[in-house]
């Protein structure tokens, strides 16, 4: 398994290519909570999905895409929507885009009777809206084998979280097990945050 120093050292040199021209593209870089993440990892089982945000380097590289495929793929524009079904990972920048399709998932896995679960991995902005309550009644409803995983960075894009919803962060319940992190790059690029 990689290690926090892997992570950060892989993140550091994608914030480098994009900020020397290298990245013609949005960029989204993974910053903080990486031991937490790396032992969250530590239960995902071999034959489990991933699915996660556009935030996903972290999440691609635990599951153990290759590092040097993945930044090709960042390299070439991807950063927001990477994609390996073979090592059972999935991403999407729609914001709650990744939810409906791991309960879909987590549902053919419990109809055939597998010993596999799903991940989903969102973001604490995501975990206030709608499509984001819905699936993780619809999961908890119907104990269909998916973990909801909020990352909470107390952050909705570049607003606090709090401010922006008016109403407390969602607590661990049923599926949804939830961490906080501080983040240690802007919302997008590699450059210097700038809170609103």
């Amino acid at each position: 398994m990689l290690t926090a120093s892997d992570l950060i050292a892989f993140e550091r040199d994608i914030a480098d290519a994009f900020n020397a021209g290298q990245i013609r593209a949005p960029v989204h870089l993974s910053g903080g909570g990486e031991e937490t993440l790396i032992e969250i990892f530590r239960e995902v089982g071999p034959r489990d999905w991933v699915l996660t945000t556009w935030r996903s380097h972290y999440h691609a590289l635990l599951r153990g895409v290759p590092p040097a495929q993945l930044k090709a793929d960042i390299l070439a524009g991807r950063s927001i929507t990477l994609c390996y079904p073979e090592h059972r990972v999935l991403s999407s920048a729609i914001v709650g885009g990744i939810l409906p399709i791991a309960v879909g998932i987590a549902w053919a896995i419990r109809r055939a009777n597998l010993p596999e679960r799903v991940w989903a991995f969102v973001g604490d902005m995501t975990s206030m809206t709608g499509v984001f309550t819905e699936c993780a009644k619809y999961a908890r409803g119907h104990d269909l084998p998916i973990r909801l995983v909020v990352e909470d960075n107390g952050r909705s894009v570049c607003t606090p979280t709090q401010e922006v919803w008016g109403s407390e962060r969602r607590k661990n319940e049923g599926k949804t097990r939830h961490y906080r992190y501080e983040s240690s790059w802007p919302h997008s690029g590699a450059g210097v945050r700038v809170n609103f």
